[in-house]
């Protein structure tokens, strides 16, 4: 069974299996119990849908460059997530992303030269395999409820996704988005810390509109979102200080925020 490229694979996957009733017949998903893939994750990505139930708990940035990709940071350094344990396991009761939470699971195309998507797992998840206790992947050759939630839940998040692509094209083509910086002045003098690397919405920009783009904007919904997005870049020094009660801020300045 061909596996994809791990240079091609998204964050957090490390490998790509198609899931095959013939293959996989007997094997059963077993339950979470630690992520560590999670654990050193300090940007995930968040679609437009999860802005507001995210906007509360942690900053909304967007990657930079010509593509961007909105952002949870859940540390302003890499490898620093100040929201989990060790494990990888949330130690508040936060929002996770949706990204976070279909793992080791994905749509995928098997084929370049097909725009059909399958059902396809992370082999070296550690969740999935023949073992005695679990949950069923398979009833015979049809895939149990599980499995077909499963496929539900991605399909929903594929189509977030694109979604999340018109609304960040939108932010693109009427130019607000900027490069963000952030200092963060150390107490008792020293070096501040400087943060770089990531996008935001320019307010000014967003406040010369025109009003017919910013009518539109409204009654598409995308203006509260980003607002959301605004209002949650106070939570950003919240963030860095959250790092510095951990232990998780480096003795040097790191250049940019997210990967």
């Amino acid at each position: 069974m061909a596996s994809a490229p791990a240079n091609a694979l998204p964050l957090f996957y490390n490998d790509l299996q198609p899931l095959s009733s013939q293959v996989h017949a007997t094997w059963k998903a077993r339950n979470l119990d630690k992520a560590e893939f999670f654990a050193k994750a300090h940007a995930v990505p968040l679609t437009i849908e999860e802005f507001i139930p995210a906007q509360r708990f942690y900053p909304i940035v967007f990657s930079a460059g010509a593509d961007p990709v909105p952002l949870a940071l859940f540390g302003l350094n890499e490898g620093a997530n100040v929201f989990t344990d060790e494990n990888g396991m949330p130690t508040s009761n936060i929002y996770v992303p949706a990204y976070v939470r279909r793992y080791p699971f994905m749509l995928a195309r098997l084929r370049p030269d097909s725009d059909d998507l399958s059902l396809c797992f992370d082999g070296t998840a550690g969740i999935l395999g023949e073992f005695e206790d679990g949950v069923p992947l398979f009833e015979g050759t049809e895939p149990s409820d599980a499995t077909k939630n499963t496929l539900s839940f991605c399909e929903q998040f594929e189509q977030s996704g694109m979604q999340t692509n018109q609304f960040v094209q939108e932010l693109v083509q009427n130019k607000l988005l900027t490069d963000g910086e952030v200092t963060i002045e150390q107490e008792g003098g020293g070096k501040p810390f400087i943060y770089r690397g990531f996008q935001i919405v320019a307010e000014d920009r967003l406040k010369e509109l025109r009003g017919d783009v910013l009518r539109k904007m409204t009654q598409s919904g995308l203006l509260p979102l980003i607002y959301a997005h605004l209002f949650s870049l106070s939570l950003i020094r919240d963030v860095f200080a959250m790092q510095m009660q951990q232990g998780k801020v480096p003795m040097e300045q790191a250049p940019s925020v997210p990967a």
